[in-house]
């Protein structure tokens, strides 16, 4: 019998290290060839470490959310043969390989503090029952146990409150008082007695708390946000537009699309509109190096479209949409977002935006502020739709109305100027032929 050792191998031209985002083993299991090991993630692309032979995990090198360098020790194997470690290999990681797997300690039994008073447990054969407590006509038991149905809790206005917002039940609560009232102490003894404790509401107090590591995609998207929102001051502009007209056409170019078409969203509407508008305002289409204090303004528009996947939100981009028309624009938001959801997006299909469009679909809200995709100047948010009452000056009539919420980099784009482009957007959706007219 002999160890292997595999290495963590290049994952793509370029990158150094990678980030492991999931093991798929633990020590001690038995894998074979081509059985996944981990998956480890750079720049929004994952990718998974097969194992080159048949073996028993012995050691695995990293935790979830370690960033490991190309070349490192991440899995030790015991295989058949003399494996690719030679006696006189690492002696630190032959130790790591022969230590046994780790064992929770014992819990040790809690001594409760000289002065609290411990639970009479069933079976338990040291616990004392509590002494019996004489009961009289103005005095009650103060056990806990609940008062009769219908009984009426006797307590201040203040005491009431105070249990109302503590999420007490008062009829749970045994009154120390004259008649059995309920004090302030009575509710302090109440909860001093803990969770474990039943209300007759049926709710209990739910102490736990779990620890989430952040790693993979949701910690590139934290990164990505903070650096946003911690660099670019944004102004965000909402609008209404009334997307009847928009709509109607919609439904009858879908009714009479060929079978090789897409069936057409808002999305592509929304993309020609934009690629007109960024047409007479050619500096919403740029990237801010705000270290190097040079804007690159691009002549090609490649619309990015935040999509939420399985893993966390990712951003596929529609490169060159001044290049395609309707149909085309909406084929390949289909194939992006089918990409993205699979996880099968490459990595040059997940950068290289100018400009990005946010929707939430018929989720979207009446209005939002969006986080600028850094380092664009530019995001387009789209509300959902609702049918609202509309004056045409002489009656209210129903149309179908939707919000435009967009931010803007306010460093390099002026008010003024994001009010014009979004007017733009709003005249070219409400008149939906005009996005045809070259």
């Amino acid at each position: 019998m002999g160890e292997h050792i595999i290495k963590l191998p290049d994952v793509g031209e370029g990158v150094a290290e990678a980030e492991l985002v999931e093991w798929h083993v633990k020590v001690g299991d038995m894998v074979r060839e081509d059985t996944v090991l981990a998956a480890v993630m750079t720049d929004k692309a994952t990718v998974e470490i097969p194992s080159p032979v048949d073996g028993e995990i012995l050691w695995l090198g990293a935790e979830i959310g370690d960033t490991v360098a190309i070349g490192s020790p991440i899995v030790r194997l015991k295989v058949a043969g003399e494996g690719n470690v030679k006696p006189q290999g690492d002696a630190k990681a032959e130790a790591v390989a022969a230590e046994p797997p780790a064992k929770l300690p014992t819990p040790k039994p809690e001594t409760a503090a000289p002065t609290a008073k411990a639970s009479p447990k069933a079976g338990d054969q040291e616990a004392k029952p509590a002494p019996a407590v004489a009961k009289s006509a103005g005095q009650r038991s103060v056990s806990g146990a609940p008062r009769p149905e219908g009984e009426k809790p006797l307590a201040s206005p203040a005491v009431r409150l105070r249990a109302k917002e503590a999420g007490i039940d008062l009829r749970q609560v045994a009154g120390s008082g004259p008649a059995g009232r309920i004090g302030h102490e009575d509710i302090e003894a109440f909860l001093a007695r803990g969770p474990q404790v039943a209300k007759a509401s049926g709710l209990a107090r739910n102490d736990a708390i779990e620890d989430i590591k952040v790693v993979g995609l949701r910690r590139k998207i934290a990164e990505k946000m903070t650096l946003s929102k911690s660099r670019i001051p944004h102004i965000t502009y909402v609008e209404e537009i009334d997307v009847t007209a928009l709509e109607e056409l919609r439904a009858a170019l879908n009714k009479e699309k060929r079978a090789d078409r897409p069936k057409l969203t808002l999305l592509p509407f929304l993309m020609r509109a934009m690629v007109k508008a960024i047409a007479d305002q050619p500096q919403l289409n740029s990237l801010f190096d705000d270290e190097a204090g040079i804007i690159h303004q691009h002549g090609g528009i490649h619309i990015g479209i935040a999509a939420q996947t399985p893993s966390g939100l990712v951003v596929p981009v529609v490169k060159h949409a001044e290049a395609r028309d309707i149909w085309d624009c909406g084929a390949e938001v289909v194939r992006l977002a089918e990409a993205a959801k699979s996880g099968t997006a490459t990595r040059d299909e997940l950068s290289g935006s100018t400009i990005t469009i946010t929707s939430l679909g018929a989720m979207g809200g009446i209005a939002t502020t969006p986080v600028i995709n850094h380092p664009e100047v530019a995001i387009i948010g789209v509300n959902k739709m609702m049918v609202r009452p509309m004056w045409d000056g002489t009656q209210f009539i129903p149309r179908k109305m939707m919000n435009l919420s967009s931010s803007f980099d306010h460093r390099v784009i002026d008010g003024w100027v994001a009010a014009v482009f979004v007017q733009r957007i709003k005249a070219l959706l409400e008149t939906p032929a005009l996005i045809f007219v070259d």
